[in-house]
């Protein structure tokens, strides 16, 4: 079994170096995805291949076949001590949640995919624009307190997107950083279920925590929502449709809004607080970048076609 000290990151490459961070960030992903996320100079994945093959020879790293792929492709992840020694170096914070290898070839396989493939096509178009946004630029399923009251994990106090995803828009002298939560619908979730995940980004843009049981807020006491400790404006929310063809996925987008329209308290909510919200398709997000009019907004008034800023009056793109 290997220890800690013969698995100390100076003994890898420094694409190996980079690779286990990713690893242990965004849980499950292909040589493909990593190939183009940390390589994007070639399509040949062979020296990357190599690299995973020394981080599962050290037991940083393991692989899982995916499933329903009869090319038998491999998808990697970080293993308990691959994570132990990323978070040992002090640059990534400790995460709660760890891959196990009977997690990795579970049925939540292509779904963690499809929200690095998600993440994937902002780093490319990033890289296109002259914008930031990097390997480490997404954090999958953060949580959120949207109320006060019992902290138990998964009740409904907590609200926990696919991924928070943090861009810098750059142009010419003037820097925008644009902070998203990030939703990830293959077809396989119901509508309402869609329509409930944005009460509860209702809910969290208008929550403001109440003082600690036993105590009193005084007139000094700033009274803010929540988010704001955390975010410099609230993150807009994109929810990336996929595992359909793109028509199917149209309609999907307009039948969401449709919910959200008929929804009052939802409507009230959102007009009291900041909160945007947008739909498209990852093939949209890939082919066109997220400064493209992708979006269906699904909050307001405007049905216009519209980018990732969700600000109204956009035209639509022809």
């Amino acid at each position: 079994m290997p220890t800690t000290t013969s698995a100390r990151p100076q003994s890898l490459s420094r694409l190996a170096q980079e690779v286990l961070p990713v690893l242990h960030a965004h849980r499950l992903m292909t040589a493909a995805q990593l190939n183009r996320l940390l390589r994007p100079h070639t399509r040949d994945t062979r020296y990357l291949r190599r690299q995973l093959r020394q981080l599962q020879e050290l037991g940083l790293a393991d692989a899982t076949v995916r499933r329903h792929n009869r090319a038998g492709e491999l998808l990697y992840y970080a293993t308990a001590l691959g994570s132990d020694t990323v978070e040992a170096g002090g640059e990534m914070p400790a995460r709660s949640y760890r891959v196990t290898a009977q997690a990795a070839a579970s049925a939540l396989q292509e779904h963690t995919l499809a929200v690095n493939e998600t993440g994937l096509a902002m780093v490319e178009h990033a890289r296109r624009l002259g914008d930031e946004c990097g390997a480490l630029s997404w954090e999958m399923e953060v949580l959120h307190r949207v109320r006060d009251g019992n902290a138990r994990h998964g009740d409904e106090a907590w609200l926990t997107p696919d991924a928070v995803l943090r861009y810098t828009r750059t142009n010419g002298t003037e820097r925008r950083l644009l902070d998203s939560f990030i939703e990830v619908d293959r077809t396989t979730m119901s509508l309402a279920r869609l329509a409930a995940k944005l009460h509860a980004y209702a809910r969290y843009a208008t929550y403001t925590p109440q003082p600690a049981p036993g105590r009193s807020r005084t007139t000094g006491d700033l009274v803010q929502e929540a988010w704001r400790e955390r975010y410099p404006a609230l993150p807009r929310i994109l929810i990336i449709l996929t595992g359909a063809a793109e028509p199917v996925l149209a309609r999907r987008a307009w039948d969401l809004r449709a919910l959200a329209a008929a929804d009052s308290r939802l409507q009230r909510a959102a007009a009291r607080s900041p909160l945007r919200a947008g739909v498209t398709t990852l093939g949209l997000l890939r082919d066109h970048g997220p400064f493209a009019p992708i979006l269906t907004p699904l909050l307001g008034d405007d049905v216009a076609a519209t980018d990732v800023l969700l600000q109204p009056g956009t035209p639509a793109r022809a």
